[in-house]
């Protein structure tokens, strides 16, 4: 099949309103190619994952406790009302783990990293539908229904599971009402007004825990997963939302937490792909110290670093409207003196309400990809740089599956790679 036909039934497969309100991309005309070793390193990825989602829930509450250094809960709780801090707290869900995690990852000139987590990731539809839009011609990483069949797969029982979707997130109504089709009759969308559950059901909370006020369900949902009458994920747990969790890990002073709970070869596996991440606590150091593999002994001395020298990223933490996608990122190497001043300025003064983390930059390298120009009527070569995220499933307590990757292709001249017009998607394969 030529190029041309390939892609026109690739368009023709989507979804009459879509999958992303008001969204579109570049068609790529093949699925992104994985290497086989890399391949095997994502498909183990999920257990460790787990176990840091894990060993940062315990590291919270064991600072609440006073067994770990109280600093630990007074950063992540920054800016947080009372009543989210009440119900990440509340026993119901002390032991309650987000269910689907989706690592961004950069493939760099120096390897790949994990740049972020997200537990509450967009894109869960979109993927499943590559994934079965492609797998006509290729065998996708992941399966034709593994995305879908992952997503079921989190719930016990058979009752019915809401897909609780707020305003705020509307823009990925369409995919997840595209998700709940495939998943199963059991499964259906509902809106942020919606509080109707009943004992045995299950919900997907897929709103941010900063929007609660615009969602008016919350309060019966948290009430009735908390009693564990209906199971909820994820849990409202706004302190595994951080980026920070990343400056934590990185942390000497709980180095030992980390080792004791994550074991040696964990360890050194995410000290490979976490990039060396920072809090911007302003809090003054004592005369002779400095910032820990920075060298510097004020967090103002970031803005005056030259261009050269700022391989860095700036970037809200969470909680924060701003927080996700790429709306907070300040890359150091593509601002002008003037700006960064101005983003360090920030970064600094929100300390306290809406805490930033400094992380270093690895320049993503450069792939090829094949996208269709239909205006043209040709498939072109896109030069660009590409962000992995792979979705994995918890089922039972310690099972994790991957259910497929998704591969973003932007532009090589585009500093920040996230979704966009100009952007090339596709699902995976193993070359």
């Amino acid at each position: 099949m030529d190029a041309a036909t390939k892609a026109e039934r690739i368009r023709s497969a989507l979804p009459e309103d879509g999958l992303f309100d008001g969204q579109s991309w570049r068609i790529a005309t093949k699925p992104f190619p994985l290497d086989a070793k890399f391949a095997r390193e994502l498909e183990s990825l999920g257990r460790v994952l787990l176990k840091f989602y894990r060993a940062a829930d315990l590291l919270y509450r064991q600072s609440i406790s006073g067994k770990q250094p109280t600093w630990v809960a007074d950063l992540l709780d920054q800016g947080k009302p009372q009543s989210l801090l009440d119900w990440q707290r509340h026993a119901g869900f002390k032991n309650s783990l987000p269910r689907v995690l989706r690592p961004d990852i950069l493939l760099t000139e120096n390897g790949w990293h994990i740049t972020e987590l997200d537990s509450v990731p967009g894109g869960i539809g979109l993927t499943s539908w590559l994934n079965e839009t492609y797998a006509e011609h290729s065998e996708v990483f992941g399966g034709v229904h593994g995305m879908a069949d992952g997503f079921a797969g989190i719930f016990n029982g058979d009752g019915p599971v809401h897909v609780m979707v707020s305003e705020e997130s509307a823009t990925y109504r369409p995919e997840m009402e595209w998700l709940c089709a495939r998943a199963g009759k059991r499964f259906a969308l509902r809106g942020p007004g919606f509080d109707t559950f009943s004992e045995g059901d299950a919900a997907y909370r897929f709103f941010e825990l900063f929007d609660l006020e615009n969602v008016a369900a919350h309060t019966a949902l948290f009430e009735t997963g908390a009693a564990n009458k209906i199971q909820l994920t994820p849990p409202p747990k706004a302190h595994l939302e951080e980026k920070m969790l990343f400056a934590l890990f990185w942390n000497r002073n709980l180095r030992e937490f980390w080792q004791r709970e994550l074991g040696g070869k964990f360890m050194r596996q995410l000290e490979q792909v976490i990039p060396r991440t920072w809090v911007v606590d302003p809090t003054p150091l004592p005369p002779h110290a400095a910032l820990p593999g920075l060298e510097l002994t004020d967090w103002r001395q970031l803005s005056a670093l030259s261009q050269q020298a700022r391989q860095f990223v700036l970037k809200l933490s969470g909680f924060n409207e701003r927080a996700w996608g790429a709306r907070s990122v300040r890359l150091g190497n593509d601002l002008s003196q003037t700006d960064w001043t101005a983003a360090v300025s920030e970064a600094i003064a929100d300390f306290g309400k809406s805490p930033w983390i400094l992380q270093r930059f690895e320049k993503p390298r450069r792939v090829q990809h094949e996208w269709f120009d239909f205006e043209s009527g040709e498939a072109q070569q896109m030069p660009g740089r590409v962000r992995l995220c792979p979705y994995y499933f918890t089922q039972g307590e310690e099972e994790v599956k991957l259910g497929g990757v998704l591969a973003t292709i932007c532009p090589a001249d585009k500093k920040i790679i996230h979704g966009m017009r100009d952007a090339i998607l596709a699902p995976c394969v193993i070359s």
